[in-house]
């Protein structure tokens, strides 16, 4: 452990000395983007990218200092269990490694949270305009026209337009932005007005109002769900950290001593390795359920 920590010493020495004048936190973080920006996976940085548009991205700070807490907390649960710095070491190093996959469902909820925002608008106003035009593509247009909508739907809206001039219907128009969006909003709104172009139904005040009425309940639900999530994710948390913390509930009935002897017991050191492990997983579970499918059907 010694070694380790005389080298770890030695290359912060060596940074400091190669890169003297410049701030040796800031070289590391560069560093450490441009290999995220390398081997990041596409989607990733998709994401990404819209989360720093809509200033939600954690800034450098912010994530140095969750590298900071997830070792300081990884550290000091593992040297509990295990009374040993290399095996510490190596648990600290493992949590850390998370920390990209926490970003990417963090950054993948506040994605899918804008994403069905976005929906919640195209639908709503393209119900509006078709009102006032009874046309789905002067619909399309006029929201376009409005400026209330972003990209990835303002550029799928133009792709509709675009199609439905080529094609002189609405059928592939449709098609496409149902496959990008498996929204049920999107879907019933997009054949109610399939029935009433080629049907040529003359009354559809009466329906266009029934469907804007379940795209408001529908946004009510989301939001009460993410309300929902909120709370059982603080809940969550509060239950996964008392799970780690039960070592300790041991320790104190078997005492400190007996428990290090137990700790020579290869079959032992197996099952709070598991232990570990399994509680961790549960945790990264539950990271994934709170981020992912807000709003999703």
């Amino acid at each position: 452990m010694e070694l380790i920590l005389i080298l770890a010493i030695a290359v912060f020495v060596l940074l400091y000395r190669q890169y003297r004048g410049q701030n040796v936190y800031k070289f590391i973080v560069e560093k450490t983007g441009v290999i995220y920006e390398k081997f990041a996976p596409y989607s990733f940085k998709v994401v990404r990218e819209k989360t720093k548009q809509l200033g939600q991205e954690y800034t450098p700070k912010q994530y140095m200092t969750q590298v900071v807490m997830f070792s300081l907390f990884a550290g000091v649960i593992s040297y509990l269990y295990f009374y040993n710095l290399i095996v510490s070491l190596l648990y600290i190093i493992a949590a850390d490694l998370t920390i990209p996959y926490i970003a990417f469902l963090r950054c993948k909820r506040v994605y899918s949270e804008f994403l069905f925002e976005q929906v919640q608008v195209y639908t709503t106003n393209t119900i509006m305009e078709f009102a006032t035009t009874q046309s789905f593509v002067k619909s399309l247009e006029g929201v376009v026209a409005s400026g209330v909508l972003e990209d990835p739907i303002l550029s799928d809206v133009n792709i509709m337009i675009n199609m439905a001039y080529e094609n002189g219907s609405i059928d592939a128009s449709i098609q496409y932005m149902d496959e990008r969006y498996s929204f049920y909003i999107v879907k019933n709104m997009h054949q109610l007005f399939l029935q009433i172009t080629k049907e040529g139904a003359r009354d559809t005040g009466e329906s266009l109002e029934n469907m804007q009425l379940d795209i408001d309940m529908l946004v009510e639900s989301v939001y009460r769900d993410r309300l929902d999530r909120a709370t059982f994710h603080k809940s969550f948390l509060k239950y996964g950290i008392m799970l780690y913390l039960m070592v300790m509930l041991v320790q104190y009935l078997l005492g400190k001593e007996t428990y290090i002897a137990l700790l020579s017991n290869p079959f032992m050191l197996l099952i709070l390795h598991a232990i570990l492990l399994v509680n961790s997983y549960f945790l990264l579970k539950g990271e994934k359920y709170y981020n992912e499918n807000v709003g999703a059907e």
